[in-house]
């Protein structure tokens, strides 16, 4: 090696030892700094998790805290309960069997009630009552054991003139163990003085559990103890571990003092609580989680952006594409939309609208009063008719036009009225239509009436063959009578002369009445109704049918019901149904085959309902009866089984019969004929 580089190897090897000292002096500078600073957040990080579970169990313990003090006053309050409760019997006067029963459900509502007794002044028991709750508890101890206690409590209780209690003590059972108990001495006090004393003995154990355990003791093990630790009586049970949480507050009483303790079910951390790490790692991953939300998010909004422009594209597309003019009002009364379709339907554009109030340019200049009107109510929040109201609008070129509108509340998104929307159909075309058809069914309507002018004439002509026949022959036997005076036979028929011409007037005025009765059913009109006496329209009936019996030699039977009440009706049309009914069934027996010619009249009253209570009539033939094809169509019109028939007489039955709210009917009669019945309402009380 020469000489000059030598030299520099000899310039260069301090400035190398230099460097690598001072680089891995930094390093090591830097490693320590790290680890310093990780020591620092992890001390940092202990401190804060020792300090939270220090802090933690300082919460729980002020909480065991309160609540033991709140445990202590609900035993107050019980105790100030109980000592009403005994002065309220107290203030009574009882029996001793009265005593005993009221004592009996005293103790079977309270638990931790074992034993009541009356005692004199010298505290000799006069009377008691056990629980029926449990065995008497001084079956294996005698009461006398703590008779010097007793006294003393009372003469303390009179002292005081109020309850005073004893100090706990422990007595046998049969079972091998024993209860801690304390006795409540209530003094009786008749005029001013006392007279005996009420004497109460409490379970410390069903202390705790009636007053404590249903709001305590599910979390916690109560106990009484004495002020050296000793327990009296446990409620609940927890897991024998050397730390817990406990609370004490002492239950100072009249003449006995408690100490209530309280532990709590949760075990005293050793060093870290459970809740803070899973706290700081459940916040690491909340923070994680939210970072990855917020990019869900921000690609969610940026879709929703797309989806709300999609939206209301299509939505401006489907409302230039509607026939249905729609528009919106602010809670003032000011246009703050319209779509084309109002705006083609007014004839003015959406700039000339937005923003107008009252009065609209499209309302008609005589109606402007009546419009503001109704928008006034329908701005005070009253809501508009769900099927909607019709209107008139007046086109920008002067035309009008009738309009539908439908008006509903707007609601936004945060559920609160901001205006009115409305939705406008013209109905011009439909008004069109309208009036078209009302003037088809206007000559429908006139050929109608002249159908019904044909049908009236032969309802006239069927109906007035009875009375017409009547008077004819009433006119007969009154001509018969004439001849028999010219006769020179005497005076000796002026009677039925009289009557026959009575009866003539009779039946001409019913003839007049089956055409205005016939003529009013035609027209389809309410007839006259009356309130009718049945029997009344069986005596108007009968001499009609007993002219037609004797003629096809028919005997007559009628039997009417004694309870029958009165009907409502048109007795005209009523006496029509009952007539035709029985020419029918007397028809029907005027057959070789028919022996028995009896013709039944019934008349009855049958099952109410809710709303009516009814007659029913009924007309009994002994004919061939009916077959089963012609049943079929019976009531059709125009149907008739004889040669000069109308087919009218049965279908106006049913018509008149269900026009006044009843129902006609026929059946097979046994053992041979037919049965036909209707019923009619009868008549309100009022």
């Amino acid at each position: 090696m020469s000489s000059s580089h030598l030299s520099k190897f000899a310039l260069l090897n301090p400035l190398w030892l230099f460097f690598k000292s001072a680089t891995r002096s930094f390093t090591d500078r830097r490693i320590s700094l790290w680890i310093a600073l990780v020591g620092l957040v992890v001390a940092v990080l202990v401190t804060l998790v020792w300090l939270a579970g220090r802090y933690e169990a300082s919460q729980y313990q002020a909480e065991l805290d309160r609540d033991t003090a709140d445990a202590v006053s609900d035993i107050r309050g019980a105790f100030s309960r109980h000592v009403l409760t005994l002065q309220s019997i107290q203030s009574k006067t009882l029996s001793i069997p009265s005593w005993h029963t009221e004592m009996s459900i005293l103790l079977g509502h309270n638990r931790e009630w074992l034993r009541i007794e009356k005692r004199d002044l010298q505290g000799v028991i006069v009377h008691f009552s056990d629980s029926p709750l449990r065995e008497p508890v001084f079956n294996v101890s005698s009461r006398a054991q703590e008779q010097a206690e007793i006294i003393q409590t009372c003469s303390r209780a009179r002292r005081v003139n109020g309850a005073a209690y004893s100090r706990s003590y422990f007595v046998p059972q049969s079972n091998g163990l024993g209860l801690e108990m304390m006795d409540l001495c209530l003094p009786i006090i008749e005029q001013g003085k006392v007279t005996g004393f009420t004497l109460l003995t409490y379970g410390l154990q069903d202390i705790l559990a009636a007053q404590l355990g249903a709001t305590y003791g599910q979390r916690n093990e109560l106990s009484f103890i004495e002020p050296d630790g000793t327990r009296l009586a446990i409620y609940g049970s927890l897991p024998r571990v050397k730390r817990l949480f406990t609370a004490t507050q002492l239950l100072d009483l009249p003449g006995s003092t408690l100490v209530l303790r309280m532990d709590g079910r949760r075990i005293v951390p050793d060093l870290f609580p459970s809740v803070l790490p899973a706290l700081v790692t459940a916040m690491s991953i909340a923070l994680v989680s939210v970072l990855v939300l917020l990019v869900k998010d921000s690609r969610r909004r940026l879709k929703a952006e797309f989806d709300l422009a999609d939206a209301l594209a299509f939505r401006k597309a489907m409302e230039d594409s509607l026939v249905t003019g729609l528009r919106a009002r602010d809670l003032h009364g000011r246009i703050t939309y319209v779509n084309p379709a109002f705006c083609q339907m007014v004839g003015f554009n959406a700039d000339q609208l937005l923003g107008k109030s009252a009065p609209m340019p499209y309302w008609p200049s005589e109606m402007v009063g009546e419009y503001q009107q109704r928008q006034a109510v329908r701005l005070a929040g009253n809501a508009p008719p769900r099927e909607g109201f019709e209107s008139v609008f007046v086109h920008q070129d002067g035309s009008r036009f009738p309009v539908l509108i439908f008006e509903a509340p707007l609601i936004n998104v945060q559920g609160k009225q901001t205006g009115w929307m409305s939705a406008f159909l013209d109905i011009s075309e439909q008004r069109r239509v309208e009036e078209l058809s009302r003037a088809s069914q206007e000559r429908l309507q006139a050929t109608a009436r002249l159908a019904t002018m044909g049908e009236m004439a032969s309802l006239l002509s069927h109906e007035l063959n009875q009375p017409l026949a009547a008077i004819s022959s009433y006119a007969t036997g009154s001509l018969n009578l004439i001849r028999q005076r010219q006769q020179g036979q005497g005076m000796s028929h002026v009677g039925d002369l009289q009557m026959a011409l009575e009866r003539i007037s009779e039946q001409a005025g019913r003839a007049g009445k089956v055409i205005n009765s016939v003529h009013d059913f035609v027209r389809r009109r309410d007839q006259d109704r009356e309130i009718v006496d049945v029997r009344t329209i069986i005596d108007a009936v009968m001499p009609l049918v007993q002219l037609q019996a004797q003629k096809l030699r028919v005997r007559v039977e009628t039997k009417l019901d004694d309870r029958l009440a009165h009907v409502f009706c048109d007795r005209t049309m009523v006496e029509q149904v009952l007539l035709n009914l029985a020419r029918n069934g007397m028809q029907a027996m005027d057959h070789p085959q028919c022996v028995l010619r009896v013709l039944s009249l019934h008349v009855k009253r049958a099952a109410s309902n809710l709303s009516h209570d009814w007659i029913e009539f009924a007309v009994i033939d002994r004919g061939t009866g009916i077959s089963d094809q012609v049943a079929t169509q019976l009531f059709t019109p125009f149907f008739t089984t004889k040669a000069e028939g109308m087919g009218l007489g049965l279908s106006l039955c049913r018509t008149v019969v269900e026009q006044h709210g009843g129902h006609l009917e026929f059946a097979p009669y046994a053992p041979q004929g037919t049965l036909f019945r209707f019923t009619l309402p009868t008549a309100p009380e009022a």
